[in-house]
Formats: C-alpha cells, structure tokens, sequence
C-alpha cells in the first residue's frame, strides 16, 4: 500500500500515445498517459473509460461533436460509442477503465498498445 505521486510517474512518460499502468483496483486500472496530435477512431463495446485531464488539454471528437477537455475536467465515453481523442499539443491524461480495455478498442493500428508497462 504504497502512495502514489502522479508528478513523478508522468516524469518517466517520454512518449505519447503510451499509457501506463499506475494502479488497479476491483479489476480496472488506472492508466497514465501524454497525447500529442491526433489518435485513431475506435470503440469499446464492452467498457466505458474516463479520461481525466491532469494538465493540458485536449478534444475528445465524436462523430456529431467535440468535447473539449482542460485541466481538471474528465469525461466518461460510454461503450459503445466511437471517439478520438486529438490533442495540438502536449496534454497528460489519468484513465480509468476495466484492465481488459485495448487503447485502440475495435482498431488495430500502429498506436495499439499490449502487455502495458507498470510504473
């Protein structure tokens, strides 16, 4: 039972697009993570995640809207529903989401990660 200092992880994130495991609980984890310019369409059809921005910001587009989200504010994306996350410059994000949650949900591409790294 350690405490976890969110600073001093985002310190060892030199890349984006790569989250990390900070911490799991009941079976979710939750993941830390730097966005910079623009993610791929996907979704999650069996989990919901929350995004929470940590400092930064960054637009969460969907297919009829875009979310803006700055420093403080989260957004849960329901299942289900297709998003991608764009981010113009260099934003650091908490998630929360079940541990069997792919970043790239539906999607392979260049950008999906496995077997996610734990700081």
């Amino acid at each position: 039972m350690d405490k976890i200092n969110v600073s001093e992880k985002l310190s060892l994130i030199a890349d984006h697009w790569n989250p990390k495991i900070a911490g799991e609980l009941n079976g979710q984890q939750v993941k830390l993570v730097k966005f910079k310019g623009e993610f791929v369409w996907h979704k999650h059809d069996d989990e919901d995640e929350m995004f929470y921005v940590l400092s930064g910001s960054f637009n969460m587009e969907f297919r009829d809207k875009t979310v803006v989200l700055n420093k403080g504010e989260f957004l849960i994306v329901p299942r289900g529903t297709e998003h991608r996350p764009v981010a113009p410059e260099e934003v650091s994000v908490m998630l929360f989401e079940p541990a069997s949650t792919s970043n790239t949900g539906n999607v392979v591409s260049e950008l999906t990660r496995t077997n996610l790294e734990r700081i």
